[in-house]
């Protein structure tokens, strides 16, 4: 008998977000049961500690010495919008159960899945043996709010975005101060950093408001792709 294929593209933010970003819109609107890891260190990891689109207000890299001065990109929101794509953002150092959920309701979609896992990183300036603590730092303090859209429960009449993160507990930069990627650059322009610390915390603020909304939605107000 035939065994049903499970197909899997890994990669970073780097391609997800920039140069490999036109590729990766093209699978997701192609209606094909293909399953996509985007592990999303917010840098270009493997070519030195660049900027990319995922990189995040007020985070420093190379090509953004005084900071990067525009918010992080959401494909997560983006990917949505198709209406036929599983969705969905994890962090396994806050939530492994949730992470587990995650891949085997990717694994099961017959159809196209994008899953966006944070990835600590050498380049955020981080005691690596503490990256797991960083990344419940991040969710608690909403800087990676947990998340799932899952198409199938829309065809139940059920909402089909789940928010799996409670609202944020930490002010943003309680998560900050433990990265240098952010910490250099309150050293060297204290006033700037913290005119994009106010900023950055309006985004999050934002966001969070968004995915509230959403989670609190009727099904009818997404898409219905059949």
């Amino acid at each position: 008998h035939l065994v049903r294929r499970s197909v899997w593209i890994v990669g970073g933010d780097g391609w997800a977000y920039d140069i490999g970003s036109s590729g990766l819109d093209h699978v997701l609107a192609s209606g094909r049961d293909v399953n996509v890891l985007v592990m999303d260190t917010e840098v270009y990891s493997n070519t030195g500690g660049q900027m990319s689109k995922s990189t995040p207000l007020g985070a420093v890299a190379k090509f953004a010495a005084s900071g990067k001065t525009m918010a992080k990109k959401d494909i997560a929101m983006q990917a949505i919008a198709y209406g036929d794509v599983y969705v969905a953002r994890i962090a396994f150092g806050a939530n492994p159960q949730q992470t587990l959920e995650v891949l085997r309701e990717a694994e099961a979609y017959p159809g196209p899945s994008l899953i966006i896992a944070y990835s600590h990183c050498i380049a955020h300036g981080i005691d690596m043996r503490q990256g797991l603590l960083q990344q419940k730092r991040a969710v608690y303090a909403g800087h990676w709010p947990l998340m799932r859209y899952n198409p199938v429960l829309r065809e139940r009449h059920v909402n089909p975005f789940i928010l799996d993160s409670l609202r944020p507990s930490l002010p943003l930069l309680e998560y900050r101060q433990h990265e240098t990627r952010y910490q250099s650059l309150m050293r060297a322009h204290p006033q700037e950093a913290q005119r994009m610390m106010a900023s950055a915390q309006r985004v999050v603020d934002l966001r969070w408001a968004e995915y509230e909304a959403m989670a609190q939605r009727d099904e009818s107000a997404f898409p219905d792709t059949h």
